[in-house]
């Protein structure tokens, strides 16, 4: 299954990870690499990663640590496929959603 990316503002894709882990998942990197294709063409364009970690075991501060941990993975991987890391704002939010799924990081494109 392949999603195509709006070359436009708003939320691209979802990066839905393992319940304890951090580890980027490999399904997602094609859709990564589409992105950062977007991200090269149109300069004026930002990514902002909104990151969150949720279940019953982890208390607020380490929900917070985990969701950082993936965000920074996902950065880190744009930024190894030549994104500047000032065009990508982190957002560590770790169990403040109950939006389905509570592991994932959000990726939504935004103009500056």
């Amino acid at each position: 299954e392949t999603a195509s990316l709006p070359p436009t503002p708003g939320t691209a894709l979802k990066v839905v990870f393992a319940a304890t882990t951090s580890k980027l998942p490999n399904p997602v990197k094609a859709e990564l690499n589409d992105l950062a294709g977007i991200m090269k063409e149109k300069e004026e364009l930002r990514i902002q990663l909104l990151a969150y970690a949720g279940g019953k075991s982890l208390s607020s501060s380490k929900a917070r640590r985990l969701s950082l941990s993936r965000a920074l993975s996902v950065r880190s991987y744009l930024i190894g496929k030549g994104i500047r890391s000032t065009r990508i704002d982190v957002r560590a939010l770790g169990n403040k959603t109950t939006e389905e799924p509570l592991n994932r990081v959000d990726v939504n494109i935004i103009a500056r």
